[in-house]
């Protein structure tokens, strides 16, 4: 299985077809000729001796069969490494001819290019193990030949880019749902590369990988590469143009935003996260339909994921404008009271932690300025974490956040006291009514008896 632990008696059931890899050739032998050394045969000769290596690099094998083909296998395996080698290390030859492309491409092609086998339906990528490529001896070395043809200096781009097409493009993007981490991580190294080399692709690379996400979101919340494709996003919106074009605010707004809304949203939560931050670094206004959108999409039923949202949050509003909070400050406010109100520590802890920011507590959304609006709605659960709470940490968070807003704003703090004292009391009136009301029911039913 090339590195994976699993032995074929304790794959889960259905996983013998999620490890079958679809690129494998069903020939019962495949014989191949051992060719001479590229460093060993004259100059003029190494082009056609390379294309004939890149020929028999082309071939495929099972490797499901582990003792079929063995020495098939070894001679591919052998070649590939040569090619690598070769090109790694300086010849004072050109390598990478632009009559030699439609040869390495034809051998990419063949060996990467394939549809990979459908995931079990009970596989959770946050629980299971992934089932790595069976054909990684062969699949690595590939990657990493094609990698080196990518960066290469030598390459023509003009000439690169009509065999780096489209539909490569969008084919090398699908395989990013590869159950294999390591052929994810190629992956996405390559492709962040084809996005630098061909300008020409940039809009289509980025039009494909927004409708992956549109496909994970609305349709069938299972993808394992949306983290690695976040990665490459998080540099390619690094380097867009300031105003914003209106392409890449739609982007934001319908392939970024909606990405907090699967269940499986932990899983690339830190890759999306970065991704947004960078849009705000770029453009403040974009904080009113992010921030809408994070309000939307708020995870209530998870406490875990909420601890997550609230790190996104912080780094949001650190950055967050006046203008921009003055549009949003009420649902903001109303947001963080009821994390306050959580029954999860966890939750009240990390929300309580915000307080400890000094950018948000001297200029931002926690400042004095906005003491007046935000603290009538805490108060009541901010006093009674400080009071009562059983964690520890709670319990101090909850002192230390009270103590700030009564140094900061007293005459607020005193009105929030006297009016939660007040409605304390009414509670307790109304609690003795209530007991008042059924002793004297239970009265009149004795003496009814």
């Amino acid at each position: 299985m090339g590195g994976n632990a699993r032995a074929d008696g304790n794959l889960p059931k259905g996983a013998q077809a999620r490890r079958r890899s679809s690129n494998s050739q069903n020939n019962n032998q495949i014989v191949l000729q051992e060719l001479p050394s590229l460093r060993d045969t004259p100059a003029t000769k190494r082009e056609e001796l390379f294309r004939k290596k890149l020929e028999l690099c082309s071939i495929c094998f099972d490797f499901d069969d582990a003792t079929a083909d063995k020495r098939g296998k070894e001679i591919k395996r052998a070649t590939l490494l040569e090619l690598v080698d070769y090109v790694n290390a300086p010849s004072g030859q050109k390598i990478f001819t632009d009559g030699l492309m439609p040869d390495i491409m034809d051998c990419v092609r063949a060996n990467i290019c394939r549809a990979l086998p459908p995931q079990n339906d009970d596989f959770d990528p946050e629980e299971d193990e992934p089932i790595l490529e069976s054909s990684w001896p062969h699949l690595q070395v590939v990657y990493e030949f094609f990698l080196r043809f990518i960066v290469s200096s030598e390459v023509n781009a003009k000439v690169a880019k009509k065999y780096t097409d489209q539909t490569f493009c969008y084919q090398l993007i699908e395989l990013f749902d590869s159950e294999d981490p390591r052929e994810r991580d190629y992956l996405k190294t390559i492709l962040h590369r084809i996005y630098g080399k061909f300008m020409s692709h940039r809009s289509y690379i980025r039009k494909t990988i927004s409708n992956v996400f549109y496909r994970f979101v609305y349709e069938t919340e299972k993808h394992n590469g949306i983290g690695e494709l976040l990665e490459i996003l998080g540099s390619i919106i690094n380097g867009f143009a300031i105003p914003l074009k209106p392409e890449h605010l739609r982007f934001l707004q319908r392939a970024l935003i909606p990405l907090h809304m699967p269940k499986c949203v932990g899983l690339y939560h830190q890759q999306l996260s970065y991704c947004i931050v960078q849009y705000m670094e770029k453009d403040p206004t974009t904080a009113v339909p992010i921030l809408t959108g994070l309000f939307k999409y708020w995870p209530w039923s998870s406490s875990s994921k909420q601890v997550l949202f609230i790190n996104e949050l912080e780094e949001i509003l650190e950055l967050l404008q006046e203008e921009q909070l003055e549009q949003i400050k009420g649902e903001l406010f109303k947001l963080l009271s009821s994390c306050l109100a959580s029954q999860h520590f966890q939750v009240v802890e990390r929300t309580l932690f915000l307080w400890n920011n000094e950018t948000l507590c001297s200029q931002g959304c926690l400042s004095r300025k906005y003491t007046p609006e935000l603290l009538p709605l805490i108060y009541s659960d901010l006093y009674e974490k400080s009071e009562h709470h059983w964690n520890q940490t709670v319990l101090g968070l909850a002192q230390n956040v009270l103590k700030m807003h009564h140094d900061s704003d007293c005459l607020t703090y005193q009105e929030c006291q006297s009016s939660f004292l007040a409605k304390k009391e009414a509670q307790q009136l109304a609690e003795t009514e209530r007991q008042q009301k059924w002793e004297k029911l239970e009265e009149m039913c004795k003496s009814m008896s």
